[in-house]
């Protein structure tokens, strides 16, 4: 695995050096596509242990239908604040899927951030993995140019003078960050959670707001290598970032995982709810 994990770190420009992200053999490879590459190495799968089932019933959230501009159907998740709201947070999903634990998140969150609307985003258009062998399918068959669609549509959905924060875990972690490039101007927060950091410096320097990263030492994939690489390049960029790191392992704020880590993931998300608080003032 050693080896095999070596070869990853080569070939899809996980040691590159800052504002790189050339792969050994070929054209540049973007961020999302080097962490849906992690899917065909097996230690990867194996460190994601199958979800804790979770009978859940949404109490307040509603599944809402907009059409893209592919022509197809995107769904997702809306957890609307009570008042009318110009306040948005875009939850991104982790691998497994926009399940229910996905959903208690949002509704969750919304409660601790009453005038805003919290909505979680199915990048998987429908697909949700109950072990790991389906969602490493999943996660390795989303296409950048349709998860790009979908975020696009639910930035229509909430309007020109949106404000949009976004938070997101492991492969969401990663697309939290692309949908907060993709928001421009309206972005007002980035929360990201053990996601594939941005390398490219020329992206980075069109954010428009800080990005909070939550990662964990003990992470073979977005190691403190990448995180280091990561703070290098948002200070070439001139954006402010905020690194925490826990002595924790990959997906360590799942609570499906039978190895969360309970100490870890609060104070991770005090850190991430003072952080979108503060940024949708």
């Amino acid at each position: 695995m050693l080896g095999l994990s070596l070869c990853l770190l080569l070939c899809f420009g996980f040691v590159a050096t800052a504002g790189e992200t050339k792969s050994c053999c070929s054209a540049p490879v973007s961020a999302t596509a080097k962490f849906a590459s992690l899917t065909t190495e097996k230690s990867f799968r194996n460190a994601h242990l199958e979800p804790v089932p979770l009978a859940y019933a949404p109490e307040k959230g509603t599944w809402v239908t907009v059409k893209t501009s592919d022509g197809t159907d995107a769904k997702f998740f809306e957890v609307k604040s009570d008042k009318p709201t110009n306040k948005f947070v875009f939850m991104i999903h982790e691998w497994w899927g926009l399940n229910e634990y996905i959903q208690r998140e949002a509704e969750h969150l919304q409660k601790e951030l009453p005038d805003v609307t919290v909505i979680a985003l199915d990048l998987y258009d429908g697909n949700i993995a109950t072990d790991r062998e389906n969602a490493a399918k999943f996660m390795g068959a989303v296409k950048q140019e349709r998860a790009q669609t979908i975020i696009k549509s639910v930035l229509e959905h909430c309007g020109p003078k949106a404000k949009i924060a976004t938070i997101g875990w492991c492969f969401g972690g990663g697309w939290s960050l692309q949908s907060t490039l993709l928001a421009g101007k309206q972005a007002a927060g980035c929360v990201m959670y053990y996601g594939m950091p941005e390398a490219d410096v020329a992206k980075l320097k069109t954010l428009s707001t800080d990005v909070l990263g939550i990662f964990a030492k003990q992470d073979q994939w977005i190691n403190p290598d990448v995180v280091s690489t990561f703070e290098k390049n948002m200070k070439t960029a001139g954006k402010k970032l905020t690194v925490k790191m826990y002595d924790a392992d990959h997906a360590f704020a799942n609570p499906s995982n039978p190895k969360f880590d309970k100490t870890a993931t609060e104070d991770a998300h005090k850190n991430a709810v003072a952080f979108l608080k503060s940024h949708l003032k």
